[in-house]
Order: structure tokens, then sequence, then C-alpha cells
């Protein structure tokens, strides 16, 4: 009996094609197109208009929104007939070629990250100040209630929309001096192309000859399968290219982030291990495959017991989803340090707790997506991802090419916060380009995406916690067991990195923390930004306020008499001379600790049905692969014709490396940023900057990039024959170099230049410093670490369990905030992400596969925002800097569940904190009165 795979075409087999005649952006168009085909695959694929994205074809997400007569229009959710004589405007025609107001706004606010939910934000914001010129905030979140951000946090956007009136038609591109682009603003390099609609998203470039791609996934947890006669299947369908499946596999059928690990295959034999796993690829030509039903598709699935919890997965006699890997336990991580049991036995207070959290899907607003090619005997695979070079080295390896044999060109990717470390489409499309002989391109449904992609790990968490009586932390003992699911992914890095984390950035003497990641049949857990660090923070932060109360010290005091500082030795036995900033942040949010506890004491002093509370929590986190190596590597010359051309190979996501690498490296050469020209990440062109995760980018891939200038500066300095002292400076292909007195110019049209036209040219690579953890999880694991605290304002309805944010404070130590705004941008979308995990994000397989039942922020739910940048610097930092990229996620959740313990007098111990759980244990707590 075959089943259909979820996700099919909204085109009937057979529907008949009709002329239709609308305007858009002011021109007249006729299509012949199918009259139920969606509006948005209409503007996209026969017209072009790649602004208008697709982020879920259910009017869920709003990435698609387009203005029809004026008014804003889901046109995922509009048939191409409805649009008949209808007056359209995409993206690309808010102002006529033009930057208006409004995406000068955006630019100005850093309201546009990854860009991908930009476009149906302007299209929609465009719409709102047609009315209202001057919106309030009420009439802002309203008009863009419907666009899902993953992001910004929303905050900017808000801020943008409502300050539109007051940009000029055009952007001024403040663009800082020589010398002083570290800790400027200036208008994010690629920011232009994002409210344009310019910007080429996975999906936004496909061939006009490329072959589409449908994957057949298994519908179950865990079954057998069988094929019937596929060629016969394909030769009664015309337009069907063909069938694959692993037996056109010509490589190594497995591919995994870490290479002794990797167990996961592109296609699935004989059997699938998770509901979603692709079993099959079948390619035609895209009108037949927008009209192909898969419903009779030859496969046979034998439904088999499947293991979804790790207590199923542990139990004696539990079936092994690997053979290989006893008791179902892929690995774990282990931390220890002093005597632990001694000192929490002769402890004057002890504290005990157990917390479980949830499956989190990334649910970035750009799907999957990309195309491959090949170019004489190399294969080109176009895609987004946040990995280019591990992506090639994994594609070769499961198509059995050279490495050097595969090119990854990445596009720009919306969003992806970890889940786009690993590959997903890229061998698929190849194997089909390589069989095939024609480029093929694949996009992935939003439920493809959701049931077929990494998550965050759920887990099951105790740990046990004791004081002195002056109330400074003894001993700690902490164990996880996090769901890895069906195939390894970053299970092994979560499993390390937790123990050395979850004693918080506290000063801990005597420590023992052990996690393990266990295999079930459950969706992939692999990488979501903070590696299994956010759930052991809401472990360790929610009973440090239990400690605190019993030990009757004021919350954030407690945390102060035990945080980390110069000087200090970590759990590792680590010792931190310098750059411990968590002190810092924790003092910065002294004055807001004491207005909002007494706002909130002056509020439940009035109000019986309805109570406040405060939270607070703290975060630190290690910049960078733990204990292995990390390196990256930048270049960067001077052409012929006088630009700076920057190979820039960290992937930029959304978090802004193109601009602040650009930063670093433009003052460490001592040029201005406008003479820097990116070329972005591409195997065949670019040196390998690592992956864009573990908040290293900044860090590492800046460092690198702070070499290059210094060095591309040293040998200008050299050729002219003067000291460090000098100054240089760029007047077209002129270069002046002056030093005191003496000034010497140099006309680099007349110097020879190499292949890429480069008259000057350095390359430097930097590999962060650490050392190997024993045994006992003793060691330098890091070379960076990042700090921060925030506090969570909120009220709780008793009633109903409903939780509403009133405001979060929250201060970040980034050793040295390269871009400002920037630092602001991601602080404020890794709160709102940290909101969800907190309050409303739970991924339920089988039932929350889409964005209608998965539930994210939105515009509305997301509070003001107060950032505090603390810059502690770092001496092993370019500039004094450290990554934040993750460190701003993990303090929100526990700071959110603490306000809501001191609201109601109950820790929810299931997250997310929905209503039904806050209610629940507000009844189980009266009950025992």
């Amino acid at each position: 009996m075959s089943e259909a795979q979820p996700g099919m075409s909204e085109a009937q087999p057979g529907m008949g094609h009709a002329n239709i005649d609308f305007e858009v952006n002011g021109a007249a168009v006729s299509v012949f197109v199918p009259p139920v085909r969606r509006l948005s695959s209409v503007l996209r694929d026969e017209l072009r208009l790649t602004g208008t994205k697709v982020g879920c074809d259910a009017g869920d997400c709003g990435a698609c929104t387009v203005l029809v007569d004026g008014e804003p229009v889901c046109a995922c959710l509009m048939p191409a007939a409805s649009a008949a004589g209808a007056a359209i405007v995409t993206v690309e025609g808010l102002a006529n070629g033009k930057l208006s107001a409004l995406q000068a706004s955006f630019l100005d606010h850093g309201a546009a990250q990854c860009g991908i939910c930009t476009p149906g934000l302007l299209v929609a914001a465009t719409a709102l100040l047609d009315r209202r010129p001057n919106p309030t905030e009420v009439e802002t979140q309203d008009a863009l209630g419907g666009v899902l951000c993953r992001c910004t946090g929303y905050r900017k956007i808000i801020a943008a929309v409502m300050d539109a009136s007051r940009h000029v038609e055009s952007l001024d591109h403040r663009m800082p001096q020589s010398g002083s682009a570290v800790g400027a603003s200036p208008v994010r390099l690629d920011g232009l192309p994002k409210v344009t609609g310019g910007e080429k998203f996975g999906g936004d470039s496909f061939p006009a000859d490329a072959l589409a791609v449908l994957v057949v996934r298994s519908p179950h947890h865990h079954a057998r399968f069988t094929f019937g006669d596929l060629d016969s299947w394909a030769r009664a369908r015309p337009g069907v290219a063909g069938v694959f499946t692993a037996a056109d596999i010509p490589g190594k059928n497995c591919f995994g982030v870490i290479g002794p690990f990797a167990d996961q295959p592109a296609l699935a034999e004989g059997f699938a291990r998770f509901r979603g796993e692709a079993v099959a690829l079948v390619a035609g030509e895209r009108e037949t495959m927008l009209d192909l039903d898969l419903a009779d598709f030859p496969v046979s699935w034998t439904e088999l017991p499947h293991l979804l919890q790790p207590c199923e997965a542990q139990a004696g006699g539990a079936e092994l989803i690997h053979q290989h890997r006893p008791a179902n336990l892929l690995t774990s991580g282990f931390v220890e340090r002093g005597d632990p049991d001694a000192a929490l036995s002769g402890a004057v207070v002890t504290v005990s707790g157990a917390i479980d959290t949830s499956y989190v899907e990334h649910a970035y607003i750009e799907p999957e997506a990309g195309y491959a090619y090949k170019d004489g005997d190399t294969l080109v695979v176009v895609a987004c991802t946040q990995a280019p070079y591990m992506d090639r080295d994994d594609t070769a390896k499961v198509l059995g090419l050279a490495v050097d044999k595969v090119r990854i060109v990445p596009t720009a990717t919306g969003g992806g916060f970890g889940s786009k470390l690993d590959v997903s489409l890229q061998p698929l499309i190849g194997l089909v380009a390589m069989k095939t002989g024609r480029p093929a391109a694949l996009a992935y449904t939003r439920n493809e995406s959701m049931i077929s992609t990494t998550k965050r790990h759920p887990a099951e968490m105790q740990a046990t916690i004791g004081a002195d009586a002056e109330g400074h932390v003894t001993g700690m003992v902490f164990a996880g067991d996090f769901n890895t699911g069906a195939y390894a992914s970053w299970g092994p890095t979560v499993a390390n990195r937790v123990p050395v984390h979850a004693s918080g950035p506290y000063a801990t003497p005597n420590y023992r923390a052990e996690g393990r990641a266990i295999h079930t049949n459950g969706p992939i857990s692999g990488a979501f930004r903070g590696f299994g660090v956010p759930q052991a923070t809401i472990m360790q932060e929610t009973l440090y306020d239990e400690l605190a109360g019993k030990l009757g010290i004021d919350r954030l005091d407690f945390r102060l008499k035990n945080c980390l500082r110069n000087g200090s030795e970590t759990v590792t036995g680590q010792k931190l001379d310098s750059g411990v900033g968590i002190a810092e942040c924790l003092e910065a949010l002294r004055p807001h600790w004491t207005r909002a506890l007494a706002d909130t004491e002056l509020f439940n002093a009035g109000s019986s049905t309805k109570r406040r509370g405060v939270g607070v929590a703290s975060c630190w986190y290690g910049c960078g692969n733990t204990s292995l190596p990390n390196p990256s590597t930048i270049k960067v010359g001077m052409s012929s014709q006088g630009e700076i051309v920057l190979h820039q190979g960290a992937v930029d996501i959304g978090q802004g490396s193109n601009t602040v690498i650009s930063q670093i490296c433009a003052d460490a050469l001592g040029l201005p940023l406008e003479k820097f020209r990116l070329k972005s990440a591409d195997t065949a062109i670019s040196p390998d900057a690592g992956k864009t995760s573990a908040s290293r980018q900044t860090f590492v891939t800046g460092k690198a990039a702070e070499k290059a200038g210094r060095a591309l500066r040293e040998a200008i300095l050299r050729f002219a024959n003067v000291s460090d002292k000098a100054a240089i400076a760029l007047d077209g292909a002129n270069l002046t170099i002056r030093e005191g007195e003496a000034t010497r110019r140099i006309d680099l049209s007349q110097l020879a230049a190499d292949a890429d036209g480069l008259v000057f040219i350095a390359s430097e690579t930097y590999d962060p410093p650490t050392l190997p953890l024993d045994a006992k999880g003793q060691g330098k694991p890091y070379a960076v670490y990042g700090y921060g605290a925030q506090i969570a304002e909120l009220e709780v309805d008793l009633e109903l369990g409903t939780v509403k944010l009133i405001k979060i404070t929250a201060a970040h130590d980034v050793g040295k905030a390269i871009n400002p705004l920037l630092v602001e941008g991601q602080i404020e979308g890794g709160i709102a992400q940290g909101i969800g995990m907190a309050l409303m994000e739970e991924y339920i397989p089988g039932r929350t596969e889409n964005l209608h039942d998965y539930l994210i922020p939105t515009i509305g739910d997301v509070p003001p925002i107060e950032t505090i940048l603390v810059e502690v610097p770092d001496p092993e930092g370019p500039f004094g800097a450290k990554g934040l990229g993750e460190h701003v996620l993990i303090p929100t959740a526990p700071a959110i569940l603490n306000a809501i313990r001191h609201a109601t007098g109950v820790l929810v111990t299931k997250v997310p904190a929905t209503p039904s759980r806050i209610r629940a244990a507000i009844r189980d707590k009266e009950a025992r009165r």
C-alpha cells in the first residue's frame, strides 16, 4: 500500500490553463496559467518577481504579502483567477525603482536582518502608512500582526514603521571614516537588496530549464518499506524524468556534521527511522511536477514499533535504533571538579529540582531551497546554508566525488539558527543533476521543512545545588538526558557543551555534571542557538532563585555574590584571567531590578486576579567549538582599480557578519569601509571561514579579518618602504601614503595584478587557543566567553494562566560592540526566540508540523526591550570583541519562569509554560494548602 508524502501542489491533474490579465507595479501583464494557481507562484515563477517570498503556502507567515487594489493580501491564498483586472503591487514596486522612506527607515533602524520576511512587512506597512502616516505602536502591531519574523524580535520593525514619515526618499549611507568603523553603526553592507526585493534566497533563482524535484518521505516514526515498479510508474507519467532511490547513490550513503558519529543516509535504505525521512526522489518538468499527485507512488509501508522518549529508548530490552550504540546512547559528556557529594552533604541549604523541555522548531521563514547543475566535471550546488565547506564535503562523500569537484555557492539564507548547518537537499538535488545531466531544483514545503529537519533537543534534567550560611554556592550536581532523535547530528556537541556550562557563570568549587544524548525515533535534534545550554540554564537558574529564597537573600544579590570574576576558575579548572563581565551585567541591571520590584509590589497590592512578577537570570557561553580546532581564514586584497576586495567566507544568515567582519578589517587596514567590496562565501573562491554557529564568526573570523587587514597594511607599507606609523588613502586607482612631511603616490593600475586583479594581497588564519578536556572534563574548552543577564517583568492571570509580558531588560557583555545597532538587533531577536521557548513553542511530531499549529511569537508577543551594552574587552577577541548570537537567548526563558513563580508562587517544570500548565500548577498549589 502506497502513501503520499505530505504537501501536495495546489493544481489538480489535467487542470486547464487560461489567459489572466492584471496589472503589476503599474505595468499590464498577461499570464497563461491554471486559474487556481496561487498568485504567489505566478508572481515568482511566471513574472520572476521573487521579492514576494513563500514561507508556508497557507497564509500563516505573511511573507508573500502583496497589495491588491491597495489592500494587503497573502498571495499564496489567492488564486490567479481572482487577480484578473486587479492592480497588484509587490515589494519591487513600492517606490518605482527608488528607495521609499519606509525602506530607508528599515535600513536605518536595522529592521531587516536575514531579510526573508522583510518584503511582506514592507508591503503590509505601506498599506498602513497610506492610511495612517503617523501610526501608533498598537496600530503598527495590528497592521503587521499577520507577518511573522524569526530574526529581529520585531522591535526595530515597529520603530522603523513609526519613524518612516521622518525619513527622506533616499538613504544617506553614513559610512565611517578611516579608523572609526569599529563601534559605528553604518547601514549593513548587504541591506539594500533586502528591502528592495532584490536579494536572492535559495528558491529565487532556479534555472528555467531545471527539473523540479519532489521527495517521497516516511509518514511513520519507524517503518519498513519496499518499492514497486518504479520505472513503469515513471514511464506512465509524461514529463517525469526519473525516480531515484538509495540504490542510485554512487558514493557512501551516509552523512553527518561530526565525522566519527556520521550515521544518516541521504535516502533511507529499506526502513525509515523517523517521520519525514526521505526515501525516494521524483524529478520531472516543472509543469508536470506542479500537477503530480504522489498518492499512488509505488511504495509499501510496514509500520514498526517506535520509541519517542528517552526513558523508552533506555528501558531494558528496548530495540536499538542503531545496532552499534548500546542502550540507544549516542554519547555522553562529563565534568567533575572537587567533591560535590561531600559539599552538598555539608551545605547549610540545598535545593533540588527537575525540569523537562520540549522539541523546539527553528521556524525560519525560508524553507530549505536550492538547485544543482554540472559545470564541466564539477557539480555546483546553489542553496541556502550555514556551512558551505561542510556541505561540500558531505555532498562529495554521498555522491562519490572528489571534494574539488563539488562547489557550494550559498544564497542569501532566510534564517538558520543552527538547523541549516546540516545538509538537507544538497546531495538530493546533486544526485538528480548527476543522473540526468539537467539542472535540478527543489524547494521544501513548510511541512517538509518541519518534519525532516533538526530541532532543539528536548531535555529531562535534574540538579541539586548547595550553599553555605553566607550564601556562597559550595556544590552542584547535574544530570540531563537529551533526546537526540533518530540520527546523531549535533548530539555529541550538546552532550559535551552542557556539562561545561550547566553551572552558569558562577563560581562552583565542587561540581559534577553529565549530559547524555539518547537516540529515539523522534525528529532529529541538532543545533539551535545554544547547543543545549538554554535548557540547562533553565534548570540552574530556577534553582538559584529557590536557593536565594531559602537563604533570605535578594535574588540579584545572590547572583552577584557567586558570579565569576577575573581570576576565577571555571568548573573545568580554566582560570579566567581577564574579560569576565557577568558582574558588570548584573550591576547594570540593579536600578531596573529595584524599580521593577517596586512597580510589582504596588500593582499586586491592588489586584487579586492578576499578579505581576519579576525574574532574573544570567548566562555565559563559550565562543566556538568545544576543545576542538576552530579555524577561520580570510583573504583581502587591493585591486588595480583601487577597491579593497574582501573574500568573506563567513555566511551571513542575518546576524550581520558581512558588515561586522568588514568593519573589523577596515580599521585593521586603515582605510574607509566604503572602499570595501565583498566576495561572499563560495567554496570555489573564498577561503574556509568555518561554519556560522557557536557564536564564533565575530570572534574567530573577525580575528582572522583583523590579522588579514593588518597583514595587507604591512605589505603596502613595506612596498612603499615606510614605517607602520604611515597613513594610507585611496582615490580611485591612486594610493597615497603619508608619513610625516613625506608623501608617496602609487598608481595601482600600473602594478602587476594576479588572476583576481589584485596588486596587494594578504591571507590570514586564526584558530582560538583551547586545550582538550581530560576524563573529568578539566581543561580549557574555549578561549573566550561572553556573558549576560536579563530581567523579565510580566503579569499572570491567575484564573486563566495566561502571561502578559511587560518588559525585558537585557545587559550583555560583548567585549566591544563592533556595530551597536546590529548587536541590539541580535539581542532583541534572541529574546523573542527565548520568549517562544518559555511560553508557547512545542513541536509535537504529527501534530504541530506547520506554522498554524506550531506557535512562534508574533509582533504582539514581544514587549518593549531595553538593551544595555556592557563592554569588558577580552584580549583574545578582535578589538576586544566576544561572540553574542547564542548568549542572548539563554537567560530569557529562565528569567520568565522565575518571574512567573514570583507572581504565582509556582514553578512550571514542563516547558513551555503554557496557560494550561500554569493553571494546573496553581491548582496543585491550592490543593496542597
